[in-house]
């Protein structure tokens, strides 16, 4: 399912696009060789008086209409949900019908892990944990095709992303968020001083100037 074109701003460009890993789909795949399995069966244990046509038509017929009732909701999970990297953002889609969506915009990202079992690492998948500034906190993205390099894409594109808005002389996002952070730790720092501190470091200032007035008089 490609993403559309017409959902792109003027000069963003799709990078990779990808689905769930198929290990997703190991239970209807599973469930498919079970049921063809027992089908065959059925079909040879049939009486002779049956057409061996008909016989394994229905055998077969059945056996592909519990198929789709046990893996049906499998399937369309993994064939509707799309995870697009482009020059502006991470989009995760869900859905055929009813949709959900979310974005992360590259300039909010401020870190990207994997994490891979061992059995994940040898079938080539695993999780991506997004952190952005701002409300989003934390997203995690589940069974990851090369969750390595797909966390590599990400950094290049996020540098590319810093780089274009050095050069155009727009502000990151995410280096106003940081600031306003910053600001918002030295309030707190400034506080946890209390009134005391305050008071002494504004009498130690004072007293220069009451001694100049001494001197005066």
């Amino acid at each position: 399912m490609r993403y559309p074109d017409h959902l792109l701003t003027e000069d963003e460009e799709v990078l990779t696009q990808f689905r769930p890993h198929w290990k997703v789909l190991l239970p209807a795949i599973g469930w498919a060789m079970l049921l063809a399995a027992i089908a065959g069966f059925a079909a040879a244990a049939l009486p002779e008086r049956w057409s061996p046509n008909w016989s394994f038509g229905w055998s077969f017929g059945i056996a592909l209409a519990l198929w789709l009732a046990v893996s049906a909701k499998a399937l369309l999970a993994w064939y509707a949900t799309n995870y697009v990297l482009t020059t502006e953002r991470i989009v995760v889609r869900r859905g055929l019908v009813a949709r959900t969506g979310t974005e992360i915009p590259l300039e909010n990202i401020t870190n990207v892990l994997f994490s891979q079992r061992v059995i994940e690492r040898v079938l080539g998948y695993g999780d991506v944990l997004i952190e952005s500034a701002g409300s989003q906190g934390q997203s995690r993205l589940r069974n990851i095709p090369d969750p390595e390099g797909f966390q590599s894409e990400v950094y290049r594109a996020r540098e590319l992303r810093t780089l274009h808005f050095r050069s155009t002389g727009h502000v990151a996002a995410r280096d106003v968020v940081q600031q306003l952070e910053a600001l918002a730790d030295l309030r707190e720092q400034f506080r946890a001083a209390g009134a005391a501190s305050l008071a002494v470091f504004f009498s130690r200032r004072i007293q220069p100037v009451r001694h100049l007035d001494e001197l005066r008089l």
